[in-house]
């Protein structure tokens, strides 16, 4: 309490008194406390918990004091807990970390990340990573804190025993890269994580957890300037941080409040906020909390026109950042700088500062940062695809290995019954395999059919002319929806059904990056009836593709006509289905068969049938099979297109046996 007493200079007697009297007792008062935290101490290390979430619940808020942490940490070392040992490395670097002391922090997480490796304790190497990504994270070091991040999250998700510390620290790198992707301004890419992360706090629980990621959501709100939408999600943030009774939380949460607040121009409730974050900050010794609470009170006091105390707070906040290191918060800082430079009239000032800030801004957002986020993102899908695919060729591995163990001992306790049980449990059990197998094969043609290289190349190709022919607004345009489309046929690749509105969001997509090599000539239009739950009807992952690819390149493609088009329509007219019809004006398969015919290459479409073979295995679940029907399309005995329809059961196997 004495440093919350001096800076007021109160100087009754009283208050003397009270300051005496705590003087004399506070060492006495420290050694009772070393004495009590040492017992704890010895008698934790005993108990030798294994789990990282099992330490961190028993230390409680001890965890925030450096002292009892570097007392634990030695006492861990000098009976070989090595758990203890790591536990307390990590909370000194993340102590040293919030005092944005980076190269202390450093130095501690790298002492836990070693020994975990050594000890092979994956919770906690997992957590050693994340905490060295958010250091990196703290000092806008891109590219570092993404690979750390990464590395936890890979190696997290890898482990076949999925424990509450392993899923705490999915969700933490989950929100970590989203943090990354916010700062270099991918905001859909922020989102995505975010919602991630979000989803396993629910379910742990975890109101930090849920506190960090309303708060991170809100952020992505008010830079696309949905301030509402922010303050909604800031709020809410706030009261869980309350309930926790997290100080750095409050901070976290009300600064951004404040920051609303100048924007919608309320700078006088801003102040409210933002003030008393100050002195909270400062005494947590936050520093990076420290410069963006004074540089959002500059803020607004250039707001209402305090421009003296504006200036002060700012350089202060300025000085902190560049004291520290601190990329965002400088580049920040000259930004608010510069308006207060402009309202003075100093505007060469101002233009220098302004200058200065864009320079540091694009250091962070900078393409390369952006491309090695898409690349590393890419890489990961990838990876993680491949980790099912082996993990899968492992338990077949196993599965074999077993019936084999199982058929030997068998035979050696019951040779009549054993060996028709071995091959009744063998017959059944390489049924399944063969259907497992037979569906994952499937999902790999369909991946690469989506994927494949003309497709690719084509594309690109076509992004390329626009390069070429200077048309800069064309090619980012369809160079983000070419990217975009890229990621969803990547995830959707990962699920085996999606939802119809995620399957038509992905198809427009495809069309429209597939109109580009037909001068986007082509008119394709989605309709939706409303009896239809876009979100809820389920169909196999992009299972419609095959079928606009179809009309695309068999149907209008060698078509004369100016007027090309393609109609999607989605009803439902029947209880247990809905039916989706692909309707075009092309040339009709009779003519597109001869053109085929002529032709000198010619390659068998695997599409439909793959396609087909998907629609089977899907209806299994289900309580109706699927229907497919062609129609040659004529007009005055003329062809004049094709019409797909399609209808996909809806009712479930399961739930006819619940009612």
């Amino acid at each position: 309490m004495i440093p919350d007493i001096f800076p007021y200079k109160k100087k009754s007697a009283t208050l003397a008194l009270i300051i005496l009297i705590a003087v004399l007792l506070k060492p006495q008062q420290v050694i009772s406390q070393n004495n009590g935290f040492s017992k704890f101490a010895d008698s934790l290390i005993k108990v030798r918990h294994i789990h990282f979430e099992a330490i961190d619940y028993a230390v409680y808020k001890n965890k925030y004091d450096t002292l009892k942490m570097q007392e634990f940490l030695q006492k861990s070392k000098e009976n070989n807990y090595s758990q203890g040992e790591v536990f307390a490395n990590i909370m000194l670097g993340n102590q040293y970390r919030n005092k944005s002391l980076f190269e202390k922090s450093i130095l501690y997480l790298n002492n836990a990340l070693d020994i975990a490796k050594e000890n092979n304790l994956i919770e906690f190497e997992v957590v050693s990573l994340n905490m060295l990504g958010v250091v990196d994270r703290r000092q806008d070091n891109i590219k570092s804190a993404l690979d750390y991040h990464h590395e936890a999250l890979s190696l997290a998700e890898k482990q076949i025993v999925q424990t509450e510390g392993l899923k705490k620290s999915i969700a933490v790198s989950h929100n970590s890269m989203g943090n990354i992707y916010l700062s270099i301004k991918q905001y859909d890419l922020a989102l995505d994580e975010f919602n991630k992360s979000l989803a396993i706090e629910k379910e742990l629980q975890n109101k930090l957890g849920l506190a960090i990621n309303y708060h991170n959501i809100g952020a992505i709100y008010e830079a696309n300037e949905e301030l509402d939408r922010a303050l909604t999600n800031y709020e809410i943030s706030l009261q869980y941080n309350e309930e926790i009774d997290s100080d750095i939380g409050r901070i976290i949460c009300k600064n951004s409040i404040g920051g609303i607040y100048v924007k919608q121009g309320k700078p006088e409730e801003a102040l409210s906020v933002i003030m008393p974050t100050i002195a909270l900050a400062e005494e947590k010794q936050d520093q990076f909390y420290i410069a963006s609470a004074y540089l959002k009170l500059g803020w607004a006091q250039i707001q209402l026109n305090q421009l003296k105390e504006a200036q002060k707070n700012l350089e202060k906040g300025l000085d902190v950042a560049e004291t520290y290191n601190l990329k965002a918060s400088i580049s920040e800082a000259n930004f608010q700088l510069s308006h207060l430079n402009e309202r003075k009239g100093n505007t060469k000032l101002a233009l220098e500062q302004y200058q200065k800030a864009v320079d540091l801004d694009q250091t962070i957002t900078s393409e390369k940062n952006s491309q090695y986020v898409n690349t590393l993102r890419f890489q990961y899908e990838a990876e993680k695809k491949n980790n099912q695919i082996q993990s899968l060729a492992i338990e077949n591995e196993m599965v074999k290995l077993r019936l084999e163990r199982n058929k030997k001992s068998i035979i050696f306790i019951l040779i009549g019954l054993g060996l028709l049980a071995a091959g009744l449990l063998s017959f059944y059990r390489q049924k399944r395999l063969k259907s497992e197998k037979k569906i994952l094969t499937l999902e790999q043609e369909m991946l690469r059919s989506q994927m494949n290289p003309h497709f690719i190349f084509n594309s690109l190709n076509s992004i390329k002319l626009y390069i070429i022919n200077n048309e800069k607004e064309n090619a980012v345009y369809y160079l983000n929806k070419f990217s975009k489309l890229i990621r969803k046929i990547l995830v959707a690749s990962t699920e085996k059904e999606i939802s119809i509105g995620e399957e038509l969001e992905t198809m427009a997509l495809y069309m429209n990056i597939e109109n580009i090599r037909f001068s986007n000539e082509i008119n394709f239009k989605i309709t939706v009836d409303d009896a239809v739950n876009k979100e809820t009807i389920k169909v196999p992952s992009l299972v419609l593709q095959p079928f606009l690819e179809n009309a695309l390149w068999h149907g209008l493609s060698s078509s004369t006509q100016k007027n090309k088009s393609i109609f999607l329509n989605v009803f439902k007219i029947k209880s247990n289905y809905i039916t989706i019809t692909i309707t075009d004006n092309g040339i009709g398969r009779t003519a597109s068969s001869d053109i085929k015919e002529n032709k000198l290459l010619k390659r068998k479409s695997v599409g439909i049938e793959l396609t087909k073979q998907r629609l089977e295995n899907f209806s299994k679940n289900y309580t109706n099979t699927y229907k497919l029907s062609i129609e040659d399309l004529y007009e005055n005995n003329n062809p004049s297109g094709t019409k797909i329809t399609i209808e996909i059961p809806t009712k479930e196997i399961h739930k006819l046996k619940t009612a």
